[in-house]
């Protein structure tokens, strides 16, 4: 593999993109919106000029890794020499299975089609193309750069070889592979999202404050970061998308997202994104912890 495309600009498609380049790749990074593709590529440009500041990275490296990657505003000329295509566009089912109907068109009849989705059916996704053994789950953990997780999800369909391929990828991009099958959540997420959701119930019943949640969590079980500030780091919309595909795939009560949550997304207190979650990040612009406010429902 030599040219990689990333759909989708955003936090993970410019994490992606930026360890591709970092290593090797030509990457092509697209997104319908121009503003987007720019703000991606200043993010991109910081955090490799942060890696040459810490020693990981030469001045030269960072410059080779920048040029590495192309702007593509629409996904036709963007993909249709890529050997790997990987979408990171919004967890959002449809808009997923909109953009590999566009894949399976333009992209070369040999390319793999990789999903960082982190809870939506591969399967699913994969039976939109006329090429779902060819269709994969490539689950990278945020930020990019700097997690060694990639979480591979075989498709009911994938075949081994191009499981082969990834895993292969995914340590040459000096990551961790863990291979796992098509299920609501996978792994990562089937076990992570009831954990949070249940630090949200908690501080929903007024069993403990948000600083003691977290603080039980990272003093007690080792988490380097507690569960509710960890959800302000996913996005709270994104916690709540992904309990909802966990509750509807495994129609289970016990995935019912906490009315506190709903509640805060219908509010537009997403975390970090919004700069207000469990956590108040205003004043001072510091990307974690802050002060948190008690919420009723």
């Amino acid at each position: 593999m030599d040219k990689i495309s990333v759909i989708g600009a955003g936090t993970m498609g410019s994490g992606i993109a930026h360890v591709f380049a970092q290593h090797g790749f030509h990457v092509h990074l697209i997104d319908t919106q121009s503003n987007q593709l720019k703000k991606s590529l200043e993010s991109i440009s910081k955090n490799l000029e942060r890696q040459v500041q810490k020693g990981s990275l030469s001045a030269e490296e960072k410059i080779n890794s920048y040029n590495r990657i192309s702007l593509f505003d629409s996904i036709k000329p963007g993909v249709h020499e890529s050997d790997l295509i990987i979408e990171a566009a919004t967890e959002n089912e449809e808009i997923k299975i909109q953009i590999f109907r566009e894949l399976d068109k333009y992209a070369m009849s040999t390319a793999i089609l990789a999903t960082n989705t982190s809870s939506i059916s591969i399967t699913k996704i994969a039976a939109e193309t006329k090429r779902p053994s060819q269709v994969i789950g490539m689950h990278f953990m945020n930020p990019v750069p700097i997690m060694k997780l990639v979480e591979v999800i075989n498709g009911y369909a994938t075949n081994a070889s191009v499981t082969n391929k990834i895993v292969e990828l995914s340590i040459l991009l000096g990551k961790t592979p863990c291979v796992v099958n098509d299920y609501p959540g996978f792994i990562s997420n089937r076990i992570l999202m009831p954990m949070i959701n249940e630090a949200i119930l908690s501080f929903q019943e007024g069993v403990a404050s948000v600083e003691t949640i977290d603080s039980i969590m990272k003093l007690g079980m080792a988490h380097p970061m507690g569960p509710l500030q960890l959800a302000d780091f996913i996005g709270l919309d994104v916690c709540l998308a992904i309990l909802t595909v966990l509750k509807n795939g495994f129609g289970n009560p016990k995935y019912s997202p906490a009315t506190l949550l709903v509640n805060m997304v219908a509010a537009g207190k997403l975390g970090i994104k919004s700069k207000e979650g469990f956590y108040d990040y205003r004043d001072g612009g510091k990307e974690l912890v802050v002060s948190a406010r008690l919420r009723k429902v």
